[in-house]
């Protein structure tokens, strides 16, 4: 399955330290998010990739051009940012017809990647999307969804006061070929497209590790977890 790593954004929460280093290739147990990414997709049976790039995008070709998955990524530079969805829309011949992974490359994720497949081949009928969710104890800082019986998302809300549920989306997604040919003009995934596709999506619940490493905080935690504990 082919799957696009979303890598171009500016990491200003992270800052000073994305002002000289790309949120992508930030180090957790000595390797770049990116590296680690791309060798759990890889082993998983995953590929090829296509990454975009704008911030301090030289740094992230150079990986690239060096690393032992160059002849498996494609890099699309952005010279303005699409957004989320907007990168997908702009790419949608990468996936050539087929269900396609769109993922986070500033996510440290431990999840069992095979499983998300296997629930997304055995979705509930009518849902055109597989979201991978996790418990968080900060509702209120993320897109939390409520859910039916099924997993099938019944209700979404990003980032707001006093929300409903701690079931948080991962901003992992496995995106049909049904979603694929009919994908909305618009450019962020989670407040202009799962909105439209209530009912439709379907989840993926995990307990292993899922970091957004977008603060300061958050790479810490991050950093604490060895590779040999995390089995990257």
């Amino acid at each position: 399955m082919r799957v696009i790593l979303l890598a171009a954004g500016l990491g200003t929460r992270l800052r000073p330290l994305t002002d000289q280093r790309p949120k992508c290739l930030m180090p957790v147990g000595g390797r770049p998010l990116l590296e680690i990414w791309l060798k759990r997709l890889t082993n998983a049976g995953f590929g090829p990739f296509l990454v975009n790039t704008h911030h301090l995008k030289d740094q992230v070709f150079d990986f690239v051009k060096n690393s032992e998955f160059r002849s498996q990524v494609e890099l699309v530079e952005e010279p303005q940012l699409l957004g989320t969805a907007g990168t997908v829309r702009a790419n949608l011949d990468f996936f050539q017809e087929s269900d396609g992974m769109l993922l986070h490359a500033d996510n440290y994720c431990l999840a069992d990647l095979d499983q998300f497949q296997r629930a997304h081949e055995n979705r509930t009928s009518g849902c055109v999307m597989t979201m991978m969710t996790f418990h968080t104890q900060t509702p209120s800082s993320c897109g939390v969804a409520e859910i039916d019986s099924d997993g099938v998302v019944t209700g979404f809300y990003e980032k707001v006061t006093n929300p409903p549920t701690s079931i948080a989306n991962g901003a992992i997604y496995i995106l049909a070929r049904e979603l694929l040919s009919e994908f909305p003009d618009v450019s962020d995934m989670s407040t202009e497209v799962l909105p439209r596709y209530i009912g439709s999506i379907q989840t993926h619940h995990i307990s292993e590790t899922l970091i957004d490493i977008g603060t300061p905080e958050a790479y810490a935690q991050a950093c604490q977890l060895t590779p040999e504990r995390g089995k990257q």
